[in-house]
């Protein structure tokens, strides 16, 4: 049963919503058939008049065919094209059912030129190819008087050209476009590595710093008192064993999260569950360098507006600098202020002059502070840090507290890799 035209319709309609597209091949084998079929074939159903049949069809085919291969070859479709219409109006033979056999062969012919090529290499090809039809429509005209021509083809040439560069200029501008937003998604995707190598090398040296350095001072407590006070000792090599071993988990997850994740790649370990520090934290981590001696007050708020990317931020930044003062002042009167506002969240850290003489557990490797203003500048905080007019030194950090992309994706970064 032949289904009715609004069936055929819908048909269609629904193939086309599938995705099925005729492809650019068969387009323009349809657009020479289209072409073959609307112009020249009406003039060999109702007789050619004074041409030849056997010319016409000739003639016709000569200038439909080619158009199946405008994409491949621009330039020899347009030149046989020409030569085509050319030999018509020497011969006298009209192939159209317009006079100057007037059809479409020519206008898309130049309109792929003047789309797909270089513009002064189509307009070169184009001005070539109108000029020798109508230097042939002109002799035409003088060997053929009686035959109506005219100058229909170097008219549809120069529309044709003028819309074919239009659509060669879009495209190309689209190409650009495309091009220059690709470049900026692989340059935005070298900005978060970046900031990423960043954050991990930060994180590395802060949890190797001061747990390091944590064990030089308890191992040293457990030297001295291992004969006289034996149990001190213990409960100094049991905090070391107990840092070494939380160290060890931190760092298996910050390494982890320089890997891909386990659902990419299947034969990856899964990241061990460690909890993200936080600012409740840095109140443990006073509570540890108390025990071991450090008299340090902490001025804590009870809740933070920062989002939790910056809290860890926080965190590390309270780490390195008490892992500093344990260093280069060591056990002196210190101060850790955290304070939050509508404006952002701000820190002070402050010590008192170190006694004469080394009290620290040692030199450290310079890159502190550096990797501390580095991991501040990824959420456009500031640090300062110098020596007070007393003696002592100082750290103050400012998160400031309007939302931002990078703190976002902070967020979502430091969640993966703590699972």
């Amino acid at each position: 049963m032949t289904p009715s035209p609004v069936r055929l319709a819908k048909l269609i309609h629904m193939r086309v919503d599938r995705g099925v597209r005729l492809s650019p091949d068969l387009l323009d084998i349809t657009l020479a058939a289209g072409s073959f079929g609307l112009f020249t074939l009406p003039v060999l159903l109702r007789g050619s008049g004074h041409s030849p049949t056997a010319a016409v069809l000739v003639l016709g085919v000569a200038a439909a065919v080619p158009l199946a291969a405008r994409r491949a070859a621009p330039v020899p479709v347009l030149i046989t094209v020409a030569l085509v219409l050319g030999v018509a109006a020497l011969a006298d033979v009209g192939f159209t059912v317009f006079h100057s056999n007037a059809g479409p062969a020519l206008a898309i012919a130049v309109m792929t030129v003047a789309d797909r090529l270089p513009r002064a290499v189509s307009l070169r090809a184009s001005v070539a190819a109108a000029g020798l039809i109508t230097v042939a429509e002109l002799i035409g005209m003088e060997l053929h008087p009686a035959t109506g021509r005219n100058a229909v083809q170097l008219v549809l040439a120069m529309v044709a050209w003028l819309v074919g560069y239009a659509f060669g200029a879009r495209r190309q501008a689209e190409r650009r476009l495309a091009a220059e937003t690709a470049e900026r998604a692989k340059e935005a995707e070298r900005r978060v590595r970046a900031e990423e190598r960043v954050r991990v090398s930060a994180d590395v040296h802060d949890i190797v710093s001061h747990t390091l350095s944590m064990i030089a001072v308890r191992s040293g407590v457990a030297r001295v008192v291992l004969e006289q006070r034996p149990e001190e000792a213990l409960a100094a090599l049991s905090a070391i064993e107990t840092a070494s071993r939380s160290a060890l988990d931190e760092l298996r997850a910050v390494l982890h999260s320089l890997r891909d994740a386990p659902g990419d790649s299947p034969g990856a370990a899964a990241a061990p569950a460690v909890e993200r520090p936080a600012l409740a934290d840095v109140r443990s981590l006073v509570d540890r360098l108390r025990d071991d001696g450090y008299p340090i007050t902490l001025a804590l708020p009870e809740t933070a507006t920062a989002s939790p990317a910056v809290e860890e931020s926080a965190y590390r930044v309270v780490q390195e600098a008490l892992t500093n003062v344990v260093r280069h002042a060591g056990r002196v009167a210190t101060s850790v202020e955290v304070g939050s506002s509508p404006e952002g969240l701000g820190i002070a850290v402050r010590n008192a002059a170190p006694a004469a003489g080394p009290s620290g557990a040692g030199r450290g490797s310079g890159h502190g502070l550096a990797g501390m203003r580095d991991r501040v500048a990824l959420y456009e905080g500031t640090v300062a840090a110098g020596p007070e007019p007393d003696g002592g030194y100082a750290v103050r950090v400012h998160f400031p507290a309007r939302p931002m992309k990078r703190t976002a994706r902070a967020d979502r970064t430091a969640a993966k890799r703590h699972g």
